[in-house]
């Protein structure tokens, strides 16, 4: 192959790589392309919709090629669920780990891209294969390649009949919210976020200085202030509009616990 038609090729090869990279951080699937069965096939990311709300889920890829003999325990499972305890074992261990110095990264995607290698799912629990960071700052160092990567065990009920058929949420028997209120919800909840984070990088020295500015009484900013800590899930379903079409700010802040699991058990 003479030099001309070499580069040619690799510079192609790049190229569809870089949009590989691309389409799998627009994508909304935080473990395209590292989760996999509990045989080693790779699980792709897929959806479905159910009077107009759409759910994401994860299936084995032997499934497309119809070749089940090669299926694993659990073909199919659904993708928020375990994106979500994926991160949560992720940065529950990453606080543990005294030994790590860098900062935790902020978003979810960029903490499944730094830290995590390889995801198996298996009937009555997940393994979250971290990314081997004695490997990742010395690839040539032998004794570096030797030492094998941390492994988390992230125990799960496994999935039921609806989710292997392919419906991974029962439609709630709640109406949908009003998309009024989830507005609502979604203003007071960014409006508390800044409030907070102002204070915390010294934009502003108290709620006093704020509620002038906005125009408000200090109690009502003091009021809203726990919603800057209202879990993720909580925040994506209001998003969604698929969350308690019962729940207003009001109520939400009465039900605000600092702890993210203790919000999600009083309110779900």
């Amino acid at each position: 192959m003479d030099r001309t038609l070499f580069e040619a090729v690799q510079a192609k090869l790049a190229a569809s790589a870089a949009k590989r990279r691309l389409r799998i951080r627009s994508s909304p699937a935080l473990l395209a392309g590292r989760i996999f069965d509990d045989r080693g096939n790779r699980m792709t990311p897929s959806h479905t919709r159910k009077r107009g709300v759409r759910y994401r889920y994860y299936l084995s890829h032997v499934l497309l090629q119809n070749r089940g003999a090669k299926l694993g325990a659990v073909p199919r499972v659904p993708a928020h669920e375990i994106e979500t305890m994926v991160v949560g074992a992720v940065r529950a261990h990453l606080r543990q780990d005294r030994t790590i110095e860098a900062e935790t990264p902020e978003t979810d995607r960029d903490l499944i891209e730094q830290q995590v290698q390889r995801v198996v799912i298996k009937p009555q629990q997940i393994e979250v294969e971290l990314v081997n960071r004695q490997i990742a700052a010395n690839p040539n160092d032998p004794l570096a390649n030797g030492r094998p990567s941390p492994v988390l065990t992230v125990p799960w009920p496994g999935v039921n009949g609806a989710m292997v058929n392919g419906i991974l949420h029962s439609p709630s028997a709640r109406p949908r919210m009003a998309p009024s209120n989830r507005d609502d919800l979604l203003l007071a909840i960014a409006k508390a976020r800044t409030w907070v984070e102002e204070l915390v990088d010294g934009r502003a020295a108290s709620f006093a200085e704020i509620a002038e500015r906005e125009g408000k009484a200090e109690r009502h900013v003091r009021f809203l202030s726990p919603l800057a800590f209202v879990s993720p899930r909580i925040v994506h379903l209001i998003a969604e509009g698929t969350f308690r079409a019962d729940l207003n700010v009001t109520k939400l802040v009465k039900l605000i616990d600092c702890s993210w699991t203790e919000q999600e058990r009083c309110i779900f």
